[in-house]
């Protein structure tokens, strides 16, 4: 079974929505569980009209201590083996969870199942897909700009057992416990990633993680929990980190300084450009 959490709190605005996203995947060995915070508004309302209706769907409303509070609680609910983790604003491909569900029936115990995610703005236009294809601890401490980490849990799924080898969320830590959580798991758990489009996260103003990039606190906070985990790798896997760190940011800075700046890009290189660019005769 997949146990399905939804963490939520006066999300009247997406709660339907979400709670449709998980019906309609057409699952039939799932629950579906939504730990509400207390809210004020309407969500509890339609929680409760879906849950008469949709045995899978299980819920609690309760005080929290936050996001990481409420994900730990769905998780001592869970009845599956396999975990996923769907915010009240995001939402799965079609069929995402028979895929999971058939990909796990060949899986050892303690895997980590990994697929990309599609990343929207406020427009509704795709900004980007997250593919997470590189997985190690000194491959994601590299960084976002060089091994991107999974942006979003909509787009992975794991074995609930993960978490009596390295716990549970970090109930104080209430930006960067997912990051904390993928880089405890990925020194434990069996890694697999299949390039296939899993999860769809919306990146838009008002969010928690939106505005916690924007006002530069985010970049602050994750570069304190990678130095965290940085001290965890041998003298020779953190002296490789930093040398390619130091040579992408190198190169990565030339890259960005001659798209601002075009006319100063040396002809040698346009020639060779022209070379491999020009079409075959």
């Amino acid at each position: 079974m997949i146990s399905i959490i939804t963490p939520v709190y006066n999300g009247e605005s997406f709660i339907e929505s979400c709670i449709k996203v998980v019906i309609e995947q057409n699952c039939p060995d799932i629950e579906h569980i939504i730990v509400d915070g207390g809210s004020q508004d309407k969500t509890i309302a339609v929680v409760k009209k879906y849950a008469e209706n949709y045995p899978h769907i299980r819920w609690i409303s309760e005080a929290d201590q936050g996001q990481s509070d409420a994900m730990n609680k769905g998780i001592k609910m869970a009845k599956g083996e396999i975990l996923a983790i769907l915010n009240v604003d995001d939402y799965y491909q079609p069929n995402v969870l028979n895929r999971v569900q058939t990909i796990f029936e060949n899986l050892p115990k303690n895997s980590f199942l990994v697929g990309n995610c599609k990343v929207w703005d406020e427009t509704g236009k795709v900004k980007f897909i997250n593919r997470p294809e590189k997985l190690k601890l000194k491959e994601l401490l590299l960084g976002w700009s060089i091994n991107p980490h999974p942006i979003n849990p909509a787009a992975y799924f794991y074995h609930k057992s993960l978490h009596d080898d390295i716990g549970l969320y970090d109930v104080d830590d209430h930006y960067t416990m997912d990051v904390d959580f993928l880089l405890r798991v990925v020194q434990t758990a069996n890694l697999q990633y299949k390039d296939e489009i899993w999860g769809n996260y919306l990146d838009i103003e008002g969010t928690k993680t939106f505005s916690d990039r924007e006002s530069g606190q985010g970049v602050k906070r994750m570069e304190n929990l990678f130095n965290k985990y940085n001290q965890q790798l041998s003298f020779l896997e953190k002296l490789q980190v930093k040398v390619k760190g130091y040579w992408f940011k190198k190169v990565w800075s030339k890259v960005e300084y001659f798209e601002r700046h075009p006319d100063e890009i040396p002809s040698v290189i346009i020639q060779k450009i022209n070379v491999f660019t020009k079409p075959n005769s």
